[in-house]
């Protein structure tokens, strides 16, 4: 069969653009380009005894101080299993501990721990060079283009008044 055959015999294509003008190029490509920052990242956190999900729900801890774990769950893109899942690995490993909330006996709110803190401070002490060659490829003042740009993408009500 030739290349016309083929052709004509297929179904046709939604639009006349090619692969890389998809409307699903873009999430793709974040895709990609998470699969490698998160494995860059990986190799950084391996010598602690944590992994990216863990450490995802330290920065959080660490940016906003005690948190209740629906909204860590909303800050780092879990559900509620995994989230819990987290949280109770965290507190095996002494980097966290869940308390009480005032006013809602139901309610917990998870805070990091000072073991956790120092695990932590060293985990960004392992990724700073690997942080450094992810950016390698960028010029300057880009990899600071690329946070905001991907911050406003990821939360587009910020900006918005």
């Amino acid at each position: 069969m030739t290349a016309d055959a083929s052709r004509s015999t297929t179904a046709p294509r939604a639009t006349g653009r090619r692969g890389d003008a998809s409307p699903f190029a873009l999430g793709l490509l974040l895709r990609r380009a998470h699969w490698h920052a998160a494995a860059v990242m990986t190799e950084a956190l391996r010598p602690l005894g944590i992994e990216l999900r863990h450490f995802a729900v330290l920065i959080v801890l660490a940016d906003r101080g005690p948190t209740v774990q629906r909204d860590l769950a909303l800050a780092t893109g879990s559900d509620k299993t995994g989230i819990m899942r987290v949280v109770d690995d965290l507190e095996r490993k002494g980097l966290a501990v869940r308390k009480a909330v005032p006013g809602d006996r139901r309610v917990r709110a998870v805070e990091i721990t000072p073991q956790g803190v120092e695990l932590f401070d060293a985990a960004h002490v392992a990724a700073e060079p690997l942080a450094e060659r992810l950016a390698a490829g960028l010029g300057p003042g880009e990899p600071e283009q690329l946070t905001d740009l991907l911050t406003r993408f990821a939360d587009p009500g910020d900006g918005e008044a």
